[in-house]
């Protein structure tokens, strides 16, 4: 099915939109929260929360990149349970990697993450991936919003982790200058 036909059974609240998406997603769904989870059983309750969160968002939105409405539920969600799981332990896993990595973009401290989350950040930090050549764009985005580790992604892509460590160094400190152009730093 088409993702602007499961959008419109979300939209007039037909229950086949959850199965629909469920089909089509669930595993992509899924593997986006393991990413970050790397617990089975969390990551697929995150998926089943996302199925409500994408029921309880449409209307009144209506995404236009269904796959990428739900990453970004899916994501969240992840990183909240994330977070909530390790409110005491800092330090360890992906996904406190990947946030220190960011944080020098950023400039660290405490309100790395919410500053992350700012629209304005959001949209700028979109535009610039979107400016990038495609193959650096998909290494950041693997790395930084589906925090997959650099050993899958030089897998997928056929690189070294070296050269995957590279390219996401290189492509940090574009992210920087482009970040004090814009003033966030």
């Amino acid at each position: 099915m088409e993702d602007s036909q499961i959008v419109e059974l979300f939209w007039r609240k037909d229950p086949e939109a959850i199965s629909e998406a469920a089909k089509k997603y669930g595993a992509y769904c899924f593997a986006a929260a393991e990413n970050i989870l790397h617990a089975p059983e969390d990551s697929e309750e995150c998926v089943n929360d996302a199925w409500l969160h994408a029921w309880n968002a449409i209307p009144p939105q209506r995404p236009g990149v269904l796959r990428l409405f739900l990453a970004r539920i899916v994501r969240n969600l992840a990183l909240d349970r994330f977070h909530a799981r390790n409110a005491q332990k800092r330090g360890g896993g992906e996904i406190a990697l990947v946030l220190d990595e960011l944080g020098e973009c950023l400039g660290g401290g405490p309100d790395a993450e919410a500053a992350y989350e700012a629209k304005e950040l959001r949209e700028s930090i979109r535009r610039f991936v979107e400016a990038l050549p495609e193959r650096e764009g998909n290494v950041l985005v693997r790395r930084y919003f589906f925090a997959e580790p650099v050993a899958e992604i030089a897998g997928r892509y056929g690189l070294s982790e070296n050269h995957v460590m590279v390219i996401l160094s290189r492509t940090r400190k574009k992210l920087r200058a482009h970040l004090l152009k814009e003033g966030y730093r």
